[in-house]
Protein backbone atom coordinates (compact mmCIF):
# COMPACT_ATOMS: atom_id res chain seq x y z
CA UNK A 1 0.00 0.00 0.00
CA UNK A 2 1.27 3.27 -1.03
CA UNK A 3 0.49 7.04 0.65
CA UNK A 4 -0.01 9.95 -1.15
CA UNK A 5 1.00 13.13 0.56
CA UNK A 6 -1.16 15.66 2.40
CA UNK A 7 -3.19 17.81 -0.89
CA UNK A 8 -3.56 21.36 -0.10
CA UNK A 9 -7.22 22.33 0.18
CA UNK A 10 -7.45 25.78 1.51
CA UNK A 11 -10.96 26.98 1.75
CA UNK A 12 -12.18 23.44 0.51
CA UNK A 13 -15.20 21.22 1.53
CA UNK A 14 -15.31 17.52 1.23
CA UNK A 15 -18.43 15.66 0.75
CA UNK A 16 -19.21 12.30 1.18
CA UNK A 17 -21.28 10.68 -0.97
CA UNK A 18 -21.88 11.26 -4.56
CA UNK A 19 -26.30 10.55 -4.89
CA UNK A 20 -28.41 13.61 -5.47
CA UNK A 21 -27.37 15.01 -2.51
CA UNK A 22 -23.77 15.13 -2.57
CA UNK A 23 -23.95 15.98 -6.45
CA UNK A 24 -26.33 19.22 -5.52
CA UNK A 25 -24.19 20.03 -2.25
CA UNK A 26 -20.86 19.82 -4.15
CA UNK A 27 -21.75 21.55 -7.16
CA UNK A 28 -23.86 24.51 -5.04
CA UNK A 29 -20.53 24.73 -2.83
CA UNK A 30 -18.54 24.68 -6.11
CA UNK A 31 -20.29 27.12 -8.40
CA UNK A 32 -19.62 29.85 -5.78
CA UNK A 33 -15.72 29.45 -5.43
CA UNK A 34 -15.70 26.64 -2.94
CA UNK A 35 -12.91 23.84 -3.86
CA UNK A 36 -15.03 20.37 -3.13
CA UNK A 37 -13.47 16.99 -2.57
CA UNK A 38 -16.43 14.77 -3.81
CA UNK A 39 -15.97 11.26 -1.97
CA UNK A 40 -17.66 7.99 -3.31
CA UNK A 41 -17.64 4.71 -2.64
CA UNK A 42 -18.99 3.39 -5.83
CA UNK A 43 -17.38 3.49 -9.16
CA UNK A 44 -20.03 5.73 -10.59
CA UNK A 45 -22.06 8.57 -9.17
CA UNK A 46 -26.45 9.37 -8.75
CA UNK A 47 -26.80 7.21 -5.88
CA UNK A 48 -30.10 5.48 -5.53
CA UNK A 49 -31.61 8.08 -8.25
CA UNK A 50 -29.14 6.23 -11.14
CA UNK A 51 -31.13 3.12 -10.10
CA UNK A 52 -34.89 4.58 -10.59
CA UNK A 53 -37.27 4.10 -13.76
CA UNK A 54 -38.80 7.69 -13.17
CA UNK A 55 -38.86 9.95 -10.12
CA UNK A 56 -40.77 12.59 -8.98
CA UNK A 57 -42.15 15.06 -9.55
CA UNK A 58 -42.27 15.36 -13.38
CA UNK A 59 -41.50 11.36 -13.04
CA UNK A 60 -38.77 12.26 -15.35
CA UNK A 61 -35.69 9.17 -15.85
CA UNK A 62 -32.60 9.61 -13.94
CA UNK A 63 -30.86 10.90 -17.28
CA UNK A 64 -33.25 13.77 -16.73
CA UNK A 65 -31.25 15.68 -13.89
CA UNK A 66 -28.30 13.23 -13.64
CA UNK A 67 -26.90 13.73 -17.07
CA UNK A 68 -27.01 17.94 -16.23
CA UNK A 69 -25.35 17.35 -12.85
CA UNK A 70 -22.42 15.55 -14.64
CA UNK A 71 -22.00 17.96 -17.02
CA UNK A 72 -21.70 20.78 -14.19
CA UNK A 73 -19.26 18.33 -12.69
CA UNK A 74 -16.81 17.50 -15.74
CA UNK A 75 -17.34 21.68 -16.72
CA UNK A 76 -16.15 22.34 -13.41
CA UNK A 77 -12.30 22.15 -12.14
CA UNK A 78 -13.50 23.20 -8.04
CA UNK A 79 -14.52 20.19 -8.31
CA UNK A 80 -12.77 16.65 -7.39
CA UNK A 81 -14.21 13.52 -7.68
CA UNK A 82 -12.80 10.22 -6.24
CA UNK A 83 -15.21 7.36 -6.98
CA UNK A 84 -14.56 4.22 -4.89
CA UNK A 85 -13.20 6.01 -2.10
CA UNK A 86 -13.82 5.42 1.59
CA UNK A 87 -13.25 8.02 4.50
CA UNK A 88 -11.41 6.22 7.08
CA UNK A 89 -10.85 9.24 9.81
CA UNK A 90 -11.88 12.49 9.79
CA UNK A 91 -9.88 14.82 12.61
CA UNK A 92 -9.59 18.33 13.51
CA UNK A 93 -12.23 21.44 14.44
CA UNK A 94 -14.67 23.25 12.32
CA UNK A 95 -12.38 25.00 9.21
CA UNK A 96 -9.38 23.08 9.92
CA UNK A 97 -9.86 19.09 9.31
CA UNK A 98 -7.76 16.25 7.81
CA UNK A 99 -9.41 13.99 6.15
CA UNK A 100 -8.22 10.10 5.74
CA UNK A 101 -9.86 8.61 2.79
CA UNK A 102 -8.82 4.90 1.35
CA UNK A 103 -8.83 4.79 -2.64
CA UNK A 104 -9.60 1.24 -4.04
CA UNK A 105 -7.93 0.24 -7.45
CA UNK A 106 -10.49 0.47 -10.33
CA UNK A 107 -8.12 -1.24 -12.44
CA UNK A 108 -8.66 0.91 -15.29
CA UNK A 109 -7.00 4.47 -16.11
CA UNK A 110 -8.09 7.83 -17.43
CA UNK A 111 -7.08 6.28 -20.46
CA UNK A 112 -10.40 4.49 -21.10
CA UNK A 113 -12.64 5.43 -23.93
CA UNK A 114 -15.92 3.31 -23.05
CA UNK A 115 -15.22 0.90 -26.00
CA UNK A 116 -16.15 -2.08 -24.33
CA UNK A 117 -13.55 -4.27 -25.79
CA UNK A 118 -12.19 -5.49 -22.44
CA UNK A 119 -15.61 -6.48 -21.43
CA UNK A 120 -16.09 -8.13 -24.98
CA UNK A 121 -13.05 -10.21 -23.93
CA UNK A 122 -13.83 -11.21 -20.43
CA UNK A 123 -15.94 -14.84 -20.29
CA UNK A 124 -16.48 -14.75 -16.24
CA UNK A 125 -19.37 -13.08 -14.94
CA UNK A 126 -20.47 -11.92 -11.65
CA UNK A 127 -23.31 -10.83 -9.83
CA UNK A 128 -25.02 -7.52 -10.89
CA UNK A 129 -25.19 -5.42 -7.96
CA UNK A 130 -26.63 -2.38 -9.99
CA UNK A 131 -29.27 -4.45 -10.83
CA UNK A 132 -30.16 -6.10 -7.11
CA UNK A 133 -29.05 -9.29 -8.54
CA UNK A 134 -31.47 -9.32 -10.81
CA UNK A 135 -28.92 -11.63 -13.37
CA UNK A 136 -25.10 -10.95 -14.13
CA UNK A 137 -22.59 -8.86 -15.91
CA UNK A 138 -19.06 -9.05 -17.19
CA UNK A 139 -16.12 -9.10 -14.99
CA UNK A 140 -14.91 -5.80 -17.08
CA UNK A 141 -18.64 -3.55 -16.74
CA UNK A 142 -19.79 -0.16 -17.19
CA UNK A 143 -22.24 0.43 -13.99
CA UNK A 144 -24.87 1.88 -16.41
CA UNK A 145 -24.74 3.54 -19.67
CA UNK A 146 -24.28 6.96 -18.84
CA UNK A 147 -22.07 6.44 -16.02
CA UNK A 148 -19.86 9.19 -14.33
CA UNK A 149 -16.87 8.86 -14.09
CA UNK A 150 -16.84 7.64 -18.00
CA UNK A 151 -14.59 4.52 -17.08
CA UNK A 152 -14.76 0.72 -17.28
CA UNK A 153 -14.16 -1.50 -13.86
CA UNK A 154 -12.36 -4.63 -13.79
CA UNK A 155 -13.69 -6.44 -10.59
CA UNK A 156 -11.60 -7.37 -7.75
CA UNK A 157 -13.12 -10.54 -8.33
CA UNK A 158 -11.24 -11.93 -11.47
CA UNK A 159 -7.91 -9.69 -10.40
CA UNK A 160 -4.98 -12.66 -10.97
CA UNK A 161 -7.54 -15.05 -13.54
CA UNK A 162 -6.77 -15.22 -17.28
CA UNK A 163 -9.85 -13.18 -17.74
CA UNK A 164 -8.06 -9.90 -16.38
CA UNK A 165 -5.09 -10.90 -18.46
CA UNK A 166 -7.19 -11.03 -21.62
CA UNK A 167 -8.93 -7.91 -20.86
CA UNK A 168 -5.64 -6.00 -20.66
CA UNK A 169 -4.87 -8.21 -23.90
CA UNK A 170 -8.19 -6.30 -25.58
CA UNK A 171 -7.54 -2.71 -24.71
CA UNK A 172 -5.88 -1.40 -27.39
CA UNK A 173 -5.71 2.21 -25.49
CA UNK A 174 -3.36 0.72 -22.49
CA UNK A 175 -6.56 1.55 -20.30
CA UNK A 176 -6.67 -1.63 -18.07
CA UNK A 177 -4.05 -1.25 -15.20
CA UNK A 178 -3.66 -4.68 -13.26
CA UNK A 179 -0.98 -3.44 -11.29
CA UNK A 180 -3.11 -0.60 -9.22
CA UNK A 181 -3.06 -0.73 -5.83
CA UNK A 182 -5.65 0.48 -2.41
CA UNK A 183 -3.84 3.32 -1.56
CA UNK A 184 -4.56 6.25 1.13
CA UNK A 185 -4.40 10.23 0.75
CA UNK A 186 -4.58 13.17 3.18
CA UNK A 187 -7.08 15.73 2.22
CA UNK A 188 -6.89 19.32 4.61
CA UNK A 189 -10.70 20.24 4.33
CA UNK A 190 -12.87 22.86 6.40
CA UNK A 191 -15.94 21.56 6.39
CA UNK A 192 -17.42 18.06 5.69
CA UNK A 193 -21.31 17.25 4.46
CA UNK A 194 -22.55 13.67 4.98
CA UNK A 195 -24.93 12.67 2.49
CA UNK A 196 -24.28 9.18 2.55
CA UNK A 197 -27.24 7.98 1.64
CA UNK A 198 -30.02 4.93 2.09
CA UNK A 199 -29.69 1.37 1.63
CA UNK A 200 -33.35 -0.72 1.06
CA UNK A 201 -34.24 -2.73 3.97
CA UNK A 202 -33.32 -5.96 3.97
CA UNK A 203 -36.80 -7.65 3.07
CA UNK A 204 -35.48 -11.03 3.91
CA UNK A 205 -35.47 -10.26 7.32
CA UNK A 206 -39.28 -10.22 7.21
CA UNK A 207 -40.23 -13.56 8.10
CA UNK A 208 -43.83 -12.94 7.20
CA UNK A 209 -43.49 -11.71 3.76
CA UNK A 210 -41.75 -14.48 2.45
CA UNK A 211 -39.28 -12.75 0.29
CA UNK A 212 -36.36 -14.80 -0.85
CA UNK A 213 -38.05 -17.58 -0.50
CA UNK A 214 -40.93 -17.30 -3.25
CA UNK A 215 -39.37 -16.02 -6.77
CA UNK A 216 -42.28 -13.73 -7.52
CA UNK A 217 -42.10 -11.41 -4.24
CA UNK A 218 -39.66 -8.77 -5.28
CA UNK A 219 -39.13 -5.35 -3.55
CA UNK A 220 -39.81 -2.09 -4.76
CA UNK A 221 -36.39 -1.28 -6.06
CA UNK A 222 -36.11 -4.50 -8.05
CA UNK A 223 -39.62 -3.39 -9.65
CA UNK A 224 -37.74 0.11 -10.57
CA UNK A 225 -34.94 -1.68 -12.12
CA UNK A 226 -37.27 -4.29 -13.80
CA UNK A 227 -39.18 -1.28 -15.58
CA UNK A 228 -36.24 0.66 -16.72
CA UNK A 229 -35.20 0.82 -20.01
CA UNK A 230 -31.65 -0.52 -19.05
CA UNK A 231 -32.90 -2.94 -16.34
CA UNK A 232 -32.16 -6.77 -16.71
CA UNK A 233 -35.39 -7.05 -18.43
CA UNK A 234 -35.06 -4.01 -20.60
CA UNK A 235 -38.45 -2.18 -19.08
CA UNK A 236 -40.76 -5.48 -19.28
CA UNK A 237 -42.02 -5.98 -16.19
CA UNK A 238 -42.13 -10.07 -16.02
CA UNK A 239 -42.51 -12.42 -13.35
CA UNK A 240 -38.95 -13.36 -11.98
CA UNK A 241 -40.21 -17.22 -11.84
CA UNK A 242 -41.18 -17.76 -15.86
CA UNK A 243 -41.09 -14.62 -17.42
CA UNK A 244 -44.42 -14.26 -17.52
CA UNK A 245 -46.48 -11.01 -18.20
CA UNK A 246 -48.22 -10.26 -14.91
CA UNK A 247 -52.16 -10.30 -14.97
CA UNK A 248 -52.22 -9.00 -11.74
CA UNK A 249 -49.43 -7.37 -8.74
CA UNK A 250 -50.11 -6.85 -5.19
CA UNK A 251 -48.27 -4.06 -3.35
CA UNK A 252 -47.63 -4.58 0.14
CA UNK A 253 -46.93 -1.28 1.92
CA UNK A 254 -44.47 -0.18 5.02
CA UNK A 255 -42.82 -3.85 4.60
CA UNK A 256 -40.69 -3.59 7.42
CA UNK A 257 -41.22 0.13 8.22
CA UNK A 258 -43.74 1.59 10.96
CA UNK A 259 -42.74 -1.55 13.07
CA UNK A 260 -40.71 -1.63 16.19
CA UNK A 261 -38.89 -5.38 15.03
CA UNK A 262 -37.64 -3.73 12.00
CA UNK A 263 -37.96 0.33 11.30
CA UNK A 264 -40.25 2.11 13.75
CA UNK A 265 -40.51 5.11 11.60
CA UNK A 266 -42.22 5.97 8.49
CA UNK A 267 -39.63 5.73 5.01
CA UNK A 268 -42.23 8.79 3.50
CA UNK A 269 -41.17 7.51 0.05
CA UNK A 270 -43.08 4.19 0.09
CA UNK A 271 -46.70 5.37 -0.55
CA UNK A 272 -45.67 7.11 -3.46
CA UNK A 273 -42.60 4.57 -4.90
CA UNK A 274 -46.18 1.90 -5.37
CA UNK A 275 -48.65 4.61 -6.52
CA UNK A 276 -45.98 5.21 -9.33
CA UNK A 277 -45.48 1.85 -9.97
CA UNK A 278 -48.86 0.84 -10.49
CA UNK A 279 -48.37 3.41 -13.85
CA UNK A 280 -45.68 1.44 -14.54
CA UNK A 281 -48.53 -1.82 -14.83
CA UNK A 282 -50.75 0.07 -16.26
CA UNK A 283 -49.17 1.39 -19.39
CA UNK A 284 -47.81 -2.17 -19.70
CA UNK A 285 -50.82 -3.78 -18.96
CA UNK A 286 -53.85 -1.85 -19.54
CA UNK A 287 -56.17 -5.22 -18.38
CA UNK A 288 -53.79 -5.64 -15.22
CA UNK A 289 -55.81 -5.75 -11.74
CA UNK A 290 -53.54 -4.15 -9.09
CA UNK A 291 -54.24 -4.23 -4.84
CA UNK A 292 -52.73 -2.12 -2.89
CA UNK A 293 -52.33 -3.36 0.86
CA UNK A 294 -51.76 -0.35 3.06
CA UNK A 295 -51.75 1.28 6.79
CA UNK A 296 -52.08 4.60 6.25
CA UNK A 297 -51.39 5.90 2.31
CA UNK A 298 -49.37 9.09 2.81
CA UNK A 299 -49.47 11.66 0.13
CA UNK A 300 -47.25 14.06 1.32
CA UNK A 301 -48.05 17.53 0.02
CA UNK A 302 -50.71 19.06 -2.86
CA UNK A 303 -48.59 17.30 -6.23
CA UNK A 304 -48.43 14.03 -4.17
CA UNK A 305 -51.88 14.10 -3.40
CA UNK A 306 -53.43 15.33 -6.54
CA UNK A 307 -51.15 12.00 -8.30
CA UNK A 308 -52.58 9.82 -5.66
CA UNK A 309 -56.52 11.24 -6.38
CA UNK A 310 -55.84 10.35 -9.85
CA UNK A 311 -55.23 6.90 -9.25
CA UNK A 312 -57.36 5.79 -7.13
CA UNK A 313 -59.82 6.91 -10.08
CA UNK A 314 -58.97 3.68 -11.96
CA UNK A 315 -61.44 1.06 -11.69
CA UNK A 316 -58.14 -1.46 -11.93
CA UNK A 317 -56.62 -0.24 -8.87
CA UNK A 318 -58.12 -1.33 -5.47
CA UNK A 319 -57.01 0.05 -2.10
CA UNK A 320 -57.69 -2.52 0.83
CA UNK A 321 -56.74 -0.83 4.08
CA UNK A 322 -54.91 -4.09 6.59
CA UNK A 323 -51.31 -4.79 7.01
CA UNK A 324 -50.65 -8.19 5.02
CA UNK A 325 -50.40 -11.14 7.89
CA UNK A 326 -48.59 -13.58 5.56
CA UNK A 327 -48.48 -15.00 2.27
CA UNK A 328 -48.43 -18.42 0.59
CA UNK A 329 -47.36 -20.01 -3.20
CA UNK A 330 -48.91 -22.24 -4.99
CA UNK A 331 -46.47 -24.99 -5.69
CA UNK A 332 -47.46 -25.52 -9.53
CA UNK A 333 -48.77 -22.19 -10.73
CA UNK A 334 -46.24 -20.04 -8.37
CA UNK A 335 -48.73 -17.48 -8.04
CA UNK A 336 -48.49 -15.57 -4.78
CA UNK A 337 -51.78 -15.60 -2.12
CA UNK A 338 -51.52 -12.55 0.04
CA UNK A 339 -53.75 -12.26 3.47
CA UNK A 340 -54.71 -9.24 5.37
CA UNK A 341 -57.59 -8.33 7.29
CA UNK A 342 -59.45 -5.48 6.21
CA UNK A 343 -59.42 -3.16 8.76
CA UNK A 344 -62.46 -1.12 7.50
CA UNK A 345 -65.28 -4.19 6.86
CA UNK A 346 -62.87 -7.01 9.41
CA UNK A 347 -63.25 -9.40 6.72
CA UNK A 348 -59.95 -11.86 6.22
CA UNK A 349 -59.11 -11.19 2.48
CA UNK A 350 -57.11 -14.07 0.40
CA UNK A 351 -55.85 -12.17 -2.61
CA UNK A 352 -54.28 -14.54 -5.31
CA UNK A 353 -51.89 -12.72 -7.71
CA UNK A 354 -49.79 -13.38 -10.44
CA UNK A 355 -46.83 -11.84 -8.35
CA UNK A 356 -46.24 -9.24 -5.42
CA UNK A 357 -44.33 -6.04 -4.31
CA UNK A 358 -42.78 -5.08 -1.35
CA UNK A 359 -42.41 -1.33 -0.16
CA UNK A 360 -39.44 -1.75 1.31
CA UNK A 361 -38.51 0.94 3.40
CA UNK A 362 -35.55 3.28 3.75
CA UNK A 363 -32.57 2.26 6.12
CA UNK A 364 -29.30 5.29 6.45
CA UNK A 365 -26.55 3.66 5.15
CA UNK A 366 -24.95 4.43 8.56
CA UNK A 367 -26.86 2.00 10.73
CA UNK A 368 -24.56 -0.13 12.07
CA UNK A 369 -21.29 1.86 10.66
CA UNK A 370 -18.19 2.64 12.52
CA UNK A 371 -18.43 6.00 12.09
CA UNK A 372 -14.98 7.67 11.09
CA UNK A 373 -15.60 11.17 12.19
CA UNK A 374 -16.87 12.73 15.31
CA UNK A 375 -20.88 12.20 14.90
CA UNK A 376 -24.06 11.43 16.40
CA UNK A 377 -26.60 9.32 15.55
CA UNK A 378 -30.13 8.79 16.54
CA UNK A 379 -31.29 5.05 17.62
CA UNK A 380 -32.93 4.60 13.94
CA UNK A 381 -28.91 5.69 12.33
CA UNK A 382 -29.98 8.95 11.17
CA UNK A 383 -27.33 11.95 11.49
CA UNK A 384 -28.31 14.60 13.85
CA UNK A 385 -27.01 17.87 13.02
CA UNK A 386 -24.77 19.83 15.71
CA UNK A 387 -25.57 23.24 14.16
CA UNK A 388 -23.78 24.91 16.77
CA UNK A 389 -21.13 23.36 17.03
CA UNK A 390 -20.66 23.47 13.33
CA UNK A 391 -18.06 22.14 10.32
CA UNK A 392 -19.47 18.78 9.73
CA UNK A 393 -23.37 18.28 8.57
CA UNK A 394 -25.63 15.80 7.21
CA UNK A 395 -27.69 16.21 4.29
CA UNK A 396 -30.54 14.51 2.24
CA UNK A 397 -31.62 10.58 3.85
CA UNK A 398 -28.34 10.76 5.60
CA UNK A 399 -30.48 13.12 8.19
CA UNK A 400 -34.06 12.14 7.46
CA UNK A 401 -36.05 10.18 4.65
CA UNK A 402 -36.79 12.20 2.00
CA UNK A 403 -38.03 12.25 -1.73
CA UNK A 404 -35.54 13.74 -4.42
CA UNK A 405 -37.22 17.19 -4.42
CA UNK A 406 -36.71 17.38 -0.30
CA UNK A 407 -33.04 16.31 -0.42
CA UNK A 408 -31.95 18.62 -3.21
CA UNK A 409 -33.44 21.66 -0.78
CA UNK A 410 -31.77 20.04 2.11
CA UNK A 411 -28.62 19.36 0.60
CA UNK A 412 -28.51 23.00 -1.29
CA UNK A 413 -29.24 24.55 2.86
CA UNK A 414 -26.51 22.13 4.05
CA UNK A 415 -24.02 23.39 1.51
CA UNK A 416 -24.38 26.96 2.66
CA UNK A 417 -23.64 25.34 6.18
CA UNK A 418 -20.18 24.41 5.40
CA UNK A 419 -19.97 27.34 3.32
CA UNK A 420 -20.44 29.38 6.74
CA UNK A 421 -18.41 27.43 9.00
CA UNK A 422 -14.89 28.53 6.00
CA UNK A 423 -16.26 32.30 6.22
CA UNK A 424 -16.24 31.93 10.37
CA UNK A 425 -13.23 29.68 10.70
Amino acid sequence: MTQDKAAPASQSIMVVGGGISGLTSALEAAEVGYEVFLIEKNPYLGGRVAQLNQYFPKLCPPTCGLEINFRRIKDNPKIHVLSMAEVISVKGTPGDYAARVKLMPRYVNENCTCCGACAEACEAEISDEFNFGMGTTKGAYLPFEMAFPARYVISSQIIGTEDAKRCREACKYDAVDLDMEERQITLKIGAVIWATGWEPYDASRIDNLGFGLYPNIITNMMMERMAAPNGPTRGRILRPSDDKEPASIAFVQCAGSRDENHLPYCSYICCMASLKQATYVRERYPEARIYIFYIDLRAPGYRYEKFYKKIKEDENVFFIKGKVAEVSEDVETKNITVVAENAVSGEKIHQTVDMVVLATGMQPTAAGMDLPADLKLSAEGFFINDFEKGGVFAAGCANKPADVVSCNQNATGMALKAIQTLVRA
